[in-house]
């Protein structure tokens, strides 16, 4: 039952009614028995958003597309990955302690990576492997950033070598062209870009041929479930890693950010799965 004295929880972007993370946190919080609730806030106005949570005395705010960069100025305080980065996903709001009216503060983290380190981290041991990253935009630096946290080598790839180039050299590592892909090796790939998402679902990042040449291959889209990319790797024996991993972990990570314990990850992974067949059923 929500009430005066619901703690107030949402997912901040433009457009979000698509966003599957209420339907996970909120089961989540019945699960517990935790008088909360976690709502879908759609903002263009960030600035006036941002105020808003803080008037309301949100407890924390799950931040995507596109404010993910632009909220940064209007927090107290960053999270080093998170500033690496240069993007948050997630806002702590938490008292001034040293503030006698308890002025709330906003600390900014980032838990994709986290996410992608721990889906990864089930079928292989990231310290000292190799892993070649395709793409540049925010999810490939999320992702580079927090591998190079746990310890791998990375290598990078994306078909706009301009941009590739430039968070290579961010990232400290190398940037592999599209004529050099024959001659990688390595122990992990990971599609950090939308190649495979419905509706195009027939496309592929890479050259099935070289799926062949990694043990591990994680694909972020998770629209379809089973990317044609995953599908080609599985058949030449790679351990596959779905990017409904990524998406549940991360919302995890932010659980234990808001409320300091471990969450019901298996209850939040059954309510992500229903959501998005329930989601599949519509489209056909």
């Amino acid at each position: 039952m929500i009430n005066g004295s619901s703690k107030l929880f949402g997912v901040l972007g433009h457009p979000v009614a698509h966003s599957l993370s209420p339907v996970m946190h909120n089961t989540a919080f019945q699960a517990r028995g935790i008088n909360a609730v976690y709502l879908p806030l759609d903002a263009t106005d960030l600035a006036t958003a941002f105020a808003g949570l803080k008037a309301l005395s949100f407890a924390g705010v799950s931040v995507t597309v596109p404010h993910k960069v632009a909220i940064i100025p209007f927090l107290d305080a960053i999270e080093p990955v998170a500033q690496k980065i240069g993007a948050v996903n997630t806002l702590l709001f938490h008292h001034d302690v040293n503030d006698p009216n308890g002025k709330l503060l906003c600390t900014g983290e980032n838990t994709d990576w986290l996410g992608a380190n721990q889906a990864l981290a089930e079928v292989i041991d990231l310290a000292g492997s190799s892993v070649l990253v395709l793409g540049a935009g925010g999810a490939a630096r999320a992702i580079g950033f927090g591998l190079q946290e746990a310890g791998a080598q990375i290598f990078l790839h994306n078909r706009s070598e301009e941009r590739g180039r430039l968070l290579a050299a961010e990232l400290g590592c190398s940037f592999v062209h599209t004529t050099e892909l024959k001659h990688v090796q390595a122990d992990v790939l990971v599609n950090a870009t939308s190649a495979g998402m419905e509706p195009e679902v027939n496309i592929i990042p890479l050259e099935a041929e070289l799926l062949a040449h990694f043990q591990v291959v994680m694909d972020i889209v998770y629209a379809p479930l089973q990317t044609k990319l995953l599908s080609e790797a599985a058949a030449r024996g790679c351990k596959t890693v779905p990017g409904t991993q990524m998406l549940l972990y991360q919302a995890t990570a932010q659980w234990r950010l808001w409320l300091g314990e471990e969450p019901p990850t298996e209850v939040m992974r059954a309510a992500l799965n229903e959501a998005l067949a329930g989601k599949r059923r519509k489209i056909k």
